[in-house]
């Protein structure tokens, strides 16, 4: 058969559209919004291709608006989560033996439809089913999984081209085996960019994958798989099941040919995983490999060579874009004493001019959190804060769940760094700030280190290149990805691969090459080409 060494299609970052007033894509997105709320649908399972539809059926609404039901579900069970094991076992073959090129290609494809003829439905189910504005879907539901995509083929080739060196008569070749068994890819709420890379990073190096999403995520997970059957992902290599967390990992960990898990969510969950597989550590083929990126208590360190409208600024998106529910969210900030009130004004007045409602009204900045379960839990810490003598509530502190589940963007004054909310994540528009005697800088530092368990991402604010650079060396095992007067939310596939180490995860970094090393087992082969007739060698001669 015909071959060749190709060269994939340059991976560029897919530019965001802007929805203005009066533009081509603000009208595409609103008619998609209008369609899909327009009727009710019915989502299956997938598994070995087929739709699988139960009895057992869960509604799904807008959590800004959870009278309105856009569809239902149907949940699974664990004969499910087993049927979709063994139709992950039976595809694993052919796929596995694939030829790399066609792999890309399946794949390749898939980013161009999210890029085209699909962004609208897909960042209409991302705002509907989990409450993002227009902005925040397309840089998550548009352009983040198109690049996930696109730039993982290009590491994908750069994996397959790394090469040993040959010595004479020898020749030395390195190749890259899919895992012996399935990956088990358990994906989030927050971003469907994750929903959607979890699970195809580890397919695009020859894996056959069980997909449990989030099922406050199922909506857009419905539209992904959707995508990616029309993309030519051949039946059985994604199987996408409607099961709860110990429904799968009942199964699935018990299982001799789990391979692996791809994992993003709460820190608790991944060690319990962790521990689960630990125990169960004799039963499988392989020892698994586990992924993990979970939670954070992000922050914002301040200088007081900085400007402070630009902190504020930092603060304003960094903590409350999305409600705060990204991994990556501030959500906590050390000022120091002589810019707090020039911040605090800028801040209070930022919050105050942020219109909340949902996400179909385009000039709405926040919108609603993802559920009853988080909005209890938020409007509890806002409660406590209030409660406490050592708190101070200066911008927002109010909630309704009547309608959707909204809660105003909140920012607490502690006197305590060590308050709950300076060292717990919430997972909401929360934002806490500890105002340090603007001297302490050094021992600030020290405070912001040892704060949190959690050591995700992170910034520093300074116009002193000193401080800076002293931030950044103290800092070095704080934040997996760290910003210098930025804001510690943001990052982009293929210029900031993203990660943190402690209790953040694993540190993998979705978005780098680094990421899809997990997903493969290396086998060297040696071969000589004129191999030796006799054992004896050269030493042994008699002087």
């Amino acid at each position: 058969m015909a071959t060749g060494f190709f060269n994939v299609p340059v991976p560029k970052n897919e530019p965001v559209l802007n929805y203005a007033p009066g533009s081509p894509e603000r009208a595409e997105l609103q008619a998609a919004l209008a369609e899909a709320r327009s009727k009710e649908i019915d989502v299956p399972m997938f598994i070995d291709g087929k739709e699988v539809r139960t009895d057992d059926k869960h509604a799904i609404t807008p959590p800004h608006d959870h009278q309105h039901v856009l569809g239902h579900y149907s949940a699974g069970t664990a004969d499910h989560v087993r049927q979709a094991i063994d139709a992950a076992m039976k595809a694993k073959k052919q796929w596995g033996e694939m030829g790399w090129e066609h792999r890309a290609s399946i794949f390749l494809k898939a980013a161009e439809l999210i890029a085209g003829p699909y962004r609208a439905k897909l960042n209409a189910a991302t705002m509907l089913g989990q409450s993002k504005n227009a902005f925040q879907a397309e840089i998550d539901s548009a352009c983040e999984i198109t690049d996930f995509l696109r730039f993982n083929v290009q590491y994908m080739t750069e994996i397959y081209a790394q090469q040993p060196e040959s010595s004479a008569g020898i020749w030395n070749r390195l190749e890259q085996r899919p895992l012996e068994g399935f990956v088990f890819a358990l994906t989030p709420f927050n971003f469907t960019a994750i929903a959607g890379n979890l699970p195809t990073s580890a397919a695009m190096m020859g894996n056959t994958i069980v997909w449990k999403p989030s099922n406050t995520q199922i909506y857009s997970a419905n539209v992904l798989m959707e995508i990616f059957r029309e993309a030519g992902v051949p039946d059985g290599v994604i199987n996408l099941v409607f099961v709860s967390g110990p429904t799968a990992g009942d199964v699935i960990f018990n299982d001799p040919d789990f391979a692996g898990i791809h994992f993003t969510g709460s820190t608790g969950v991944f060690q319990h995983i962790w521990k689960t597989i630990g125990e169960n550590i004799y039963k499988y083929k392989s020892y698994p490999r586990i992924v993990g990126e979970t939670g954070g208590k992000d922050f914002i360190m301040v200088h007081k060579s900085s400007n402070a409208k630009e902190v504020a600024t930092a603060i304003s998106r960094g903590a409350f874009e999305y409600q705060g529910q990204k991994c990556s969210a501030a959500s906590r900030a050390y000022i120091p004493s002589n810019l707090w009130e020039e911040v605090k004004k800028y801040v209070q007045a930022d919050l105050a001019s942020m219109k909340m409602g949902g996400t179909e009204d385009f000039t709405n900045f926040i919108n609603a959190v993802i559920d009853e379960k988080s909005f209890d839990k938020i409007a509890q810490y806002i409660d406590d804060a209030k409660a406490s003598p050592d708190v101070e509530v200066i911008a927002g502190g109010g909630y309704d769940k009547s309608k959707g589940y909204f809660v105003e963007p909140t920012v607490l004054l502690s006197k305590d760094p060590n308050y709950t909310t300076m060292c717990e994540e919430i997972f909401g528009p929360v934002m806490t700030i500890y105002v340090y005697p603007e001297d302490d800088f050094e021992a600030t530092l020290d405070l912001v280190d040892s704060t949190s368990i959690y050591a995700l991402t992170g910034s520093i604010f300074s116009n002193d290149r000193y401080a800076a650079e002293q931030a950044t060396k103290r800092l070095e095992q704080s934040a997996g990805n760290f910003y210098i007067n930025d804001k510690p939310t943001g990052a982009v596939v293929g210029q900031q691969p993203f990660g943190g180490a402690r209790g953040s995860g694993t540190n993998d970094k979705a978005g780098s090459m680094i990421n899809l090393l997990r997903w493969v087992s290396p086998r060297t082969i040696k071969e000589t080409f004129v191999p030796p007739k006799d054992y004896r060698y050269p030493f042994l001669g008699e002087d």
